[in-house]
């Protein structure tokens, strides 16, 4: 094909592969995330008999088609870009589970030269037919679909004088997948892909071609028409497919990928879950059910009440409380069971006796809020005097962060409130150096800290290096070894985890180390009098 200065001209052969690679990956991170949303504000799905679902949006179109010759590159915006998708699923108990879709979509498509003039164009179509099978798990639904799927993707000829867009013809066996998810406020999130296992292809004049695809999608729905026995849903929905085609003889290989946004709307139609009507058969009484605050006996709106279907015997029917907490259930006779929850409250299950009388005896449901597990830990600080065997000193200034206490008559101050992990503490006292030293703060525990100070000397003398050797995981102290090899000096920790050195003043390297932990290594410059105080945390060794 020869060569148009309107168009970007490539003069090397595309040998790609369709990157599912890149896509399969960040798939598997949208569907773990709509798993995990199962928060408890969301509302189980219900299932529908068939849905209607219209979309309309816009296009954006990548490609580029290579022969053994130049090629040709294209991009552009497409609008009328629209689909419809019918889904139903059989009637009874099979009919919870297996269904069939089919599945109808046209894109339109415009070639422009470098002047956005219009060179060629046309519309090219998708469809699909196949059964699906579902399952439900509370507020997630899954699908898996397979069938037959037919698709015209891009082909270019006519280069004597202008391209023209020809059609490239696939049938493939289909394999597509779905996740809805139900979110709080009646919001859903729904995820999307499907693979062609092609069959056969072909280009114009039937020449044959190979060829691979994939499609992946996302869309986030909002009931806006809610009724009896249908739903009116509003969609935004992103969408993006890839599809290469190579013919056999030439050679010739053609790559789209196609980006899409639009709006749909969905219209569902279901059975009636809600209504609770007498139905012939066991018999069966109406409950008065009241949901309170268990602390302050105040009604809770909005409550969930799970209780025995008379409709479809062996499930379960949700009944919701109204603005006084109350709800109506007609229970089959006997001893029966309501399970009732609401956002921030424990579940409960009640049980209640049920006669066949027009009204039985009112229940009273109550609820205790959820006890929120702890996010914060605490720090004990104890500070004592450096000579006269650790003499606990009253008063001293401890500070954490923006926490700060003063120490009482044992020498401690309990830092609360305290946010989990690494915490630096400053200890000052008239009449004695301050001290820095460091801690580590555990969830929903008593963390300790030993701070040791020494009082300011009027008269200088051998300056003093005390310490303390502690594991950064537990916090607990550690027997370990204290070399300074410029003062010719090797010690060993107490089992407090302490150490004492008196050196000359001036600059040393202390290596500390402990059985199973990475040594640390500090320099510390000190003056003759002076009296430096660290503690040092040692971290375990990996595994």
């Amino acid at each position: 094909m020869g060569d148009l200065p309107s168009f970007s001209i490539l003069r090397r052969a595309l040998r790609r592969s369709i990157p599912l690679t890149d896509i399969l990956p960040r798939l598997l991170v949208l569907l773990l995330a709509l798993v995990c949303s199962r928060v408890s504000g969301a509302q189980p799905l219900e299932p529908e008999r068939a849905s209607l679902r219209l979309r309309y949006g816009l296009a954006q179109r990548e490609g580029q088609q290579v022969d053994v010759g130049p090629g040709l590159t294209y991009a552009g915006l497409t609008p009328n870009d629209g689909a419809l998708t019918l889904t139903g699923w059989m009637a009874g108990g099979v009919g919870t589970w297996l269904g069939g879709q089919v599945d109808l979509q046209r894109e339109a498509f415009d070639l422009k030269d470098a002047q956005s003039v219009r060179v060629t164009g046309g519309s090219l179509a998708r469809g699909s037919v196949g059964p699906r099978g579902r399952l439900f798990l509370g507020p997630v639904r899954l699908e898996l679909g397979a069938g037959y799927g037919f698709a015209q993707l891009p082909l270019f000829g006519g280069f004597t004088s202008a391209p023209v867009l020809q059609r490239g013809v696939r049938h493939a066996a289909l394999v597509s997948g779905r996740v809805l998810v139900a979110l709080p406020a009646g919001f859903r999130l729904e995820a999307r892909g499907e693979v062609p296992l092609t069959l056969s292809a072909h280009a114009a004049g039937g020449l044959k071609a190979s060829s691979t695809g994939y499609v992946v999608g996302a869309a986030l729905l909002y009931p806006v028409v809610r009724r009896e026995r249908w739903t009116g849903t509003l969609m935004l929905e992103a969408q993006q497919a890839r599809d290469t085609m190579t013919l056999e003889e030439t050679g010739l290989r053609s790559e789209q990928r196609l980006r899409r946004m639009g709006l749909a709307l969905e219209l569902a139609w279901r059975e009636d879950v809600r209504a609770s009507r007498p139905v012939e058969g066991p018999r069966q009484g109406f409950v008065p059910l009241r949901v309170v605050d268990a602390e302050t006996g105040a009604p809770l709106a909005g409550a969930r009440v799970l209780v025995p279907s008379l409709r479809t015997p062996g499930t379960s029917e949700e009944l919701v409380t109204d603005a006084q907490g109350q709800v109506r259930a007609l229970l089959p006779s006997g001893t029966q069971s309501a399970r009732v929850s609401v956002e921030g409250y424990e579940e409960v299950t009640e049980n209640a006796t049920v006669s066949d009388s027009e009204e039985n005896a009112p229940v009273q449901v109550r609820l205790r809020k959820k006890v929120a597990p702890p996010t914060t830990g605490s720090l004990k600080v104890t500070v004592v005097q450096g000579k006269g065997g650790g003499v606990p000193l009253p008063g001293v200034r401890v500070t954490a962060g923006a926490a700060g206490l003063r120490t009482d008559m044992r020498g401690e101050a309990l830092l609360e409130a305290l946010e989990p992990g690494p915490v630096a503490v400053s200890v000052e006292a008239p009449g004695f150096r301050p001290a820095e030293e460091a801690a580590v703060v555990v969830v929903g525990q008593v963390s300790e800290l030993r701070v040791v100070l020494s009082p300011v000397r009027s008269r200088p003398e051998l300056a003093t290096l005390l310490g303390q050797v502690r594991s950064a995981r537990s916090g607990r102290p550690l027997v370990a070894t204290v070399s300074i090899p410029q003062a010719k000096l090797r010690t060993r920790t107490d089992k407090a985890g302490g150490f004492t050195a008196r050196v000359r003043g001036g600059t040393y390297r202390i290596t500390l180390s402990a059985p199973g932990h990475v040594s640390q290594t500090k320099t510390v410059t000190v003056r003759d009098g002076e009296q430096a105080i660290f503690n040092v945390d040692l971290f375990p060794r990996g595994r």
